[in-house]
Order: C-alpha cells, then sequence, then structure tokens
C-alpha cells in the first residue's frame, strides 16, 4: 500500500523564489545572516556547485542554484542587473535593513512611509538580488491608497 503524496509538500506554499545565484552556497549563509534565514539542506553537485538550495525566512522557503552559463541560467551579475524584486516582510524594517547592510548588502532605498500604509525601503544583496523589506504601518481602503498615490511615491 502507498501512502497519499501530497501535491505540495508540506511547509511549501504555492509561490516560492528561486534564485540563481554565482556562489550560492555564499548566498545562502548571507541570508542567514542578514534575513534571519534557516537553512533547510544543500545538494552539492559534481562540480561542487550548489545544485539545490533550500531554506525558510519567516513562514516561506527560498531555494537557490548555482549559476550555471552552460545551461541558459544566469544570476543578476551574469546578467548586469535583475528586474526581479524578492519583498520581505518583517515586523521591524529599519533593524532588518540595518542587519542586511551590516551583512554586506547595498542600501538602495532608505526605509520610508510609504502611501499605501507600509514603512518600506530597499536593499541589494552582494549577488546582485534586490530585496524590498517592509513593515505594514497602516491599514488603508483602496480608495485611500488611490488618494495617496496622487502625492508621489513617497511619505503618506
Amino acid at each position: 500500500m502507498t501512502a497519499l503524496v501530497k501535491p505540495i509538500p508540506e511547509g511549501m506554499h504555492s509561490l516560492t523564489p528561486h534564485l540563481v545565484c554565482r556562489d550560492a552556497n555564499a548566498a545562502m549563509d548571507f541570508y542567514i545572516s542578514a534575513f534571519g534565514a534557516r537553512g533547510g539542506g544543500r545538494l552539492p553537485g559534481p562540480d561542487g556547485k550548489l545544485m539545490h538550495g533550500m531554506m525558510w525566512i519567516g513562514d516561506s522557503a527560498l531555494m537557490l542554484v548555482d549559476e550555471y552559463p552552460q545551461c541558459g541560467m544566469l544570476s543578476p551579475l551574469g546578467l548586469n542587473g535583475t528586474p526581479v524584486i524578492v519583498h520581505l516582510y518583517v515586523e521591524d524594517v529599519d533593524a532588518a535593513m540595518a542587519r542586511a547592510v551590516e551583512a554586506g548588502a547595498t542600501l538602495t532605498m532608505p526605509a520610508t512611509d510609504m502611501f499605501w500604509g507600509d514603512r518600506y525601503g530597499q536593499v541589494r544583496d552582494p549577488f546582485g538580488h534586490l530585496w524590498s523589506i517592509a513593515t505594514h504601518i497602516r491599514d488603508m481602503s483602496p480608495e485611500e491608497i488611490q488618494a495617496a498615490s496622487k502625492t508621489g511615491c513617497v511619505g503618506a
């Protein structure tokens, strides 16, 4: 008799970021230091590169893999930029951003109270990935957000 296999594994959500990094092992160590990630496992390939890494930040999984240009898998460093931002909600955005910068991230947008009700900022990690970090500080209706958006990108 075989056990029923869940289509979405226990502890996983429907959507999980899977980051390609130049030196994914170092990226995992950075995320532990910068974002308090918890390691889940590392599967090295025959060449020593990371074929698959799994970790958790808060209640969400994050998967990682090393850059493999020969397979069309390029990191932001290989692409010279990224169109993707990974968003992270935290209890204290200012403390989280300070911790990330202390661990080696570059501040790209200081935390600011935004018109949609979050205190929000951005950092770029040493592997080229852009992270937005926020703490929700005010519940607002869609109409209030729409009206506040006319005042610009920052402030409330």
